[in-house]
């Protein structure tokens, strides 16, 4: 009878052993899924980087065929912000074990085979086109990531908000996708001022005989005093 009854203790202690085990491995699973990248995080991450290279290596072709000292000078700015700005991001990445194969597109590649065939005023006007076009769609990417607050007629005309204060990470739950986000609303006003300053070059080469004029805000040529770096 003892042996039968310390049999039966045996395997209530096992099984709650198991039972314990089986909600700690859950628990570790779920904590895991909060914590993790999502392939969304994985991808952003993949598409900023790609794209960023891309700007880089434009630039690198725009300070040997551009003209224009605005057009050399708004390169040469590509270089310095985006490779800080690829650099915090794959320092996020790398903290998270996401992998990094950062490649250009066929669609940069295309576009940059065809800029290092211009020279002169024609690659000024091809480069800043596609740049206030590539930074168009960069604001729209990184704003989603982020609460900006702007007010209706800037919304209406297209104008950044001149405060980088107002710029705020998208809340997550996620620590990945909060870092990411993080980034995101630190990079965005700078974004915003390069593509300020890429259409009003742009304005001034499409136009050389008129005074070069804003469109969407600031005329200098460096990021204001204040604003948030890459």
């Amino acid at each position: 009878m003892k042996s039968k009854g310390f049999l039966a203790v045996a395997c209530a202690v096992a099984l709650t052993a198991a039972c314990n085990d089986n909600r700690t491995a859950s628990r570790e699973a779920e904590t895991a899924g909060t914590a993790g990248a999502s392939n969304s995080d994985k991808n952003f991450i993949s598409d900023q980087l790609s794209d960023g290279m891309a700007e880089i290596e434009l630039a690198k072709v725009a300070r040997d065929h551009a003209a224009g000292p605005d057009v050399k000078q708004f390169a040469q700015m590509m270089i310095d912000d985006r490779t800080k700005a690829g650099d915090q991001l794959k320092q996020i990445a790398t903290s998270n074990s996401i992998p990094i194969d950062t490649q250009i597109d066929d669609k940069q590649q295309n576009l940059m085979n065809k800029l290092s065939k211009l020279n002169g005023s024609d690659f000024d006007k091809e480069y800043m086109s596609a740049m206030v076009a590539d930074h168009q769609d960069a604001v729209g990417d990184l704003r989603s990531r982020v609460d900006e607050s702007r007010s209706a007629t800037d919304r209406l005309t297209g104008r950044n908000p001149e405060n980088p204060a107002a710029v705020q990470p998208g809340p997550s739950d996620n620590r990945v996708t909060m870092s990411i986000n993080e980034w995101a609303a630190n990079t965005l006003p700078t974004i915003e001022q390069h593509l300020d300053r890429a259409k009003e070059i742009k304005d001034s080469v499409d136009h050389p005989n008129q005074t070069a004029r804003g469109t969407t805000g600031t005329k200098s040529a460096t990021t204001p005093k204040g604003a948030p770096k890459y």
